[in-house]
């Protein structure tokens, strides 16, 4: 566990782990981001006013700490035969983290022993793991929103962001291959750019901070079977770390009934993380890093449904009867398939008073989806074969000038090209008329309707910004942003941003930031579907209206302060207003699950977060609450989606948007006791509460679902050389229970504005397992 908070200077970042916020004001010339202690800088050094909630005891001082820093243990393990390449690394790490501070946002950090803790520690979803911050609500196939948004979350790898995907649930990015992360959010300083929710920062395992291997076997209830290895070192400059695993499970999606177990719910999955570095000094690095990710997925099938076609005309007609019955909604057989691989090459370099990180990167991302070919005619009027991928390659580049005492000017780009290509092969009823009551006929012989198109486009950004240091306390940051896109659609924006922050006194800071934002549509969810090649069939769309996809504008405006309330003892409140032109929502409208894009013409998002953590010695908790509000008005694109009458309503009035809920809160404790021994035991809990998304009530998304609360539980018992044999190191036991008292709850029920199936929640679920470190 963490030690007690103590004055510490040097450092520079502003933050809390789990369930705590943290503001950042990076001093000229300071370290960031150090991994295992939380600090709020003051303008005369930092303090320390939060802890890594479930840290050990063993961490080095804060002096010592980069990025990347391990338990001292391990360092001093390590260093008998690498001290200098540790150092070094440990320098650049800091480096790297200094050319992206959040001055003014609010960071909520998670360090290795926070992820260890939570329940499931690396074999956690990181949306598991997210869900611990404040404002983070949970939702179906593994998304997340972020004080209100829809998935505008960007994901960085050291810094890096990587373009978006196609992969709807399930984690592309594993929760293993993370030594830390950090979610920040708010008023985002100018280096931020496209998607700003939240900005997930992962810093990847390596060599340096994770030497050895560790092979670990977890499963459980529902088949679920979950093989992991790792192995990293380091030789000469060169240091290295592989990981891979396998998941196979029959709950891969969320169930869309609430029965212990899910119909047709297979999931098989791999993934790999590989990362080089060569370290050529102390002011120079070359890293490489690839991943893969590959997931096959059945789609649970939902009993006893009735006939639900895309034109409603079609239940009353002749062949509607016909037809009805010949499938049952339980047998259906429909599966998609997932692949995104990625790969980034870095140059990390410090001259003089200036540091860089230049990047190149490429990901490919794809998304297959196989129909039942009868079934999904019957109940849909539809049986579609689509794929869909994306390929987008592109360079980072950010520079720090520590160009006086109180200024650090921070400028750099990002640009990408990007190609997407969607196809689909439908099966269809043809209309052949109408009866005597207007309603159509259609034909019982099917047709079939190929799509298909692509498009090249590009992205890029500019920024540039200064952080002033104008007296002791207090930090301004100042910087304009400059983006364009040019691909379904073309605009470009200049951004101003500014950020204040001030430490009127000892461990308490204020912040308010104004951030003006341009997010551009995902390239890879704006359809390119010819309508009219499905007119007149049971497939036809209610309005053939199909304006481009806009790109959003936002005013967000942030405030807030965080207080040391005693030693150990930290809570902090922020809150926000977001004012939207063309807001960007995304849906499901069809049975694949690929999500289409779409604007409200106008949008407001506003809310507020409370956070608060104590530790001391081998205990420590955290807590935290939010409260949002999502609205939107008149649809402006991508219309051929909806139910004319749902246009029409929204085009008068304001609705919820369908990921909006309005209370969410979190919370978690960790207590170890023998921590001083080599045979520690761990338990820890967290909670997760939702009041409820959205559903379709009186008026389109009029109602929500019912209040949740979850708890999981997780008991760890660690051994040091527990077989005395040379090679063999720690053995790790561990028992987890998700969903202690087994609640059954929905997320979704399967009505609401671009909300496909029901979905419910994981019922009590018991996992075990073992791992060996070597």
């Amino acid at each position: 566990m963490p030690p007690s908070p103590r004055i510490l200077p040097l450092l520079s970042s502003s933050c809390l782990l789990i369930g705590t916020t943290c503001l950042s004001a990076l001093p000229t010339g300071g370290t960031a981001h150090a991994a295992a202690v939380a600090t709020t800088t003051t303008n005369g050094g930092t303090k320390e006013d939060a802890r890594s909630t479930f840290a050990d005891s063993t961490q080095p001082t804060a002096t010592q700490q980069n990025t990347h820093a391990p338990t001292r243990q391990t360092v001093t393990d390590y260093t008998d035969a690498q001290g200098e390449h540790v150092t070094v690394n440990a320098h650049l790490d800091q480096v790297r983290s200094a050319l992206q501070p959040a001055t003014g946002a609010s960071t909520y950090r998670f360090s290795r022993k926070d992820i260890e803790a939570i329940p499931g520690g690396d074999n956690a979803p990181m949306n598991t793991v997210l869900l611990q911050a404040p404002g983070v609500a949970q939702d179906s196939y593994g998304q997340i929103h972020i004080r209100g948004d829809h998935n505008e979350v960007q994901f960085r790898l050291d810094g890096v962001q990587l373009p978006e995907g196609l992969s709807v649930f399930g984690q592309t990015l594993m929760t293993r291959f993370a030594h830390s992360m950090s979610m920040t959010t708010g008023a985002l300083p100018s280096e931020y750019g496209f998607l700003q929710a939240g900005v997930i920062d992962i810093t990847t395992k390596n060599g340096s901070t994770d030497p050895g291997g560790e092979v670990s076997v977890y499963g459980g209830a529902r088949d679920y079977f979950f093989p992991s290895l790792q192995y990293g070192g380091a030789h000469g400059k060169w240091d290295y770390f592989v990981t891979a695993d396998f998941v196979h499970d029959r709950v891969g999606i969320e169930n869309t009934t609430p029965k212990f177990n899910a119909l047709h719910d297979l999931t098989n999955q791999y993934h790999f993380l590989g990362h080089v570095r060569y370290t050529a000094d102390e002011n120079t690095r070359i890293s490489f890093t690839a991943g893969v990710s590959n997931a096959y997925y059945q789609l649970p099938n939902n009993p006893g449904q009735q006939r639900q076609f895309a034109n409603p005309d079609f239940l009353s007609s002749n062949l509607s009867h016909q037809v009805y019955g010949s499938v049952n909604s339980a047998d259906l057989n429909e599966r998609q398939k997932e692949i995104t691989d990625f790969a980034i090459l870095s140059l990390q370099k410090e001259i003089g008073s200036f540091s860089l990180q230049s990047s190149v990167f490429s990901r490919y991302s794809s998304l297959g989806y196989s129909p039942d070919a009868l079934g999904d005619l019957v109940y849909n009027g539809i049986a579609q074969r689509a794929q869909r991928s994306v390929m987008s390659t592109g360079s980072q580049t950010d520079v720090t000038w520590r160009a006086a005492p109180r200024h650090t000017v921070r400028f750099g780009y990002q640009a990408y090209v990007e190609r997407t290509v969607s196809q689909t092969d439908s099966t269809v009823y043809p209309q052949t008329g109408t009866d005597s009551d207007g309603n159509a006929i259609f034909s019982g012989v099917t047709e079939n309707i190929h799509d298909g198109n692509g498009r090249t486009g590009w992205l890029y950004g500019l920024y540039a910004q200064d952080e002033w240091r104008p007296v002791r306390n207090l930090t301004i940051n100042y910087g304009l942003r400059f983006d364009g896109v040019d691909e379904y659609t073309h605009s470009k924006q200049v951004s101003p941003r500014l950020n204040i922050v001030w430490q009127p006194w000892r461990g308490g800071t204020l912040h308010a930031g104004y951030s003006r934002y341009f997010t551009p549509p995902p390239f890879e969810l704006v359809g390119g579907t010819s309508l009219n090649k499905f007119a007149n069939t049971s497939a036809a769309p209610g309005t053939l209206q199909d304006t481009t996809v806009k790109s959003e504008r936002d005013h967000y405006f942030d405030a807030g302060f965080s207080q040391v309330l005693l030693p150990g003892w930290h809570a902090s409140f922020d809150a926000y207003v977001k004012l939207a032109r063309n807001m960007i929502d995304e849906g499901q409208f069809g049975s694949p699950i690929i999500l289409s894009a779409f604007n409200y013409r106008r949008g407001q998002v506003n809310g507020y977060e409370f956070a608060t953590d104590y530790s001391h010695g081998p205990f420590s908790v955290y807590g935290n609450f939010a409260w949002s509000r999502a609205i939107g008005k008149d649809i402006n694109s991508a219309q051929w989606n909806f139910d004319p009458s749902d246009l029409a309503y929204i085009r008068q009035h304001w609705i919820h948007l369908d990921h909006d809920q309005r209370w969410t809160a979190s919370a978690g404790g960790s207590y170890s006791a023998f921590y001083k021994t080599g045979h520690p035991l761990r338990l820890s809990a967290t909670m997760v509460y939702g009041n409820g998304l959205r559903a379709d009530g009186a008026t389109p998304n009029g109602a929500k679902v019912p209040q949740y609360v979850t708890f999981n539980l997780s008991l760890v018992q660690s051994f040091q050389d527990l077989f005395q044999v040379g090679f063999l190191k720690r053995t790790q036991l561990r028992l987890d229970v998700i969903n202690l008292f087994d609640r059954r709850y929905e997320l979704r029920d399967g009505s609401g504005i671009g909300v496909g199936a029901p979905q419910y929640g994981l019922r009590r679920t018991i996992l075990t397992g073992l791992s060996q470190r070597f």
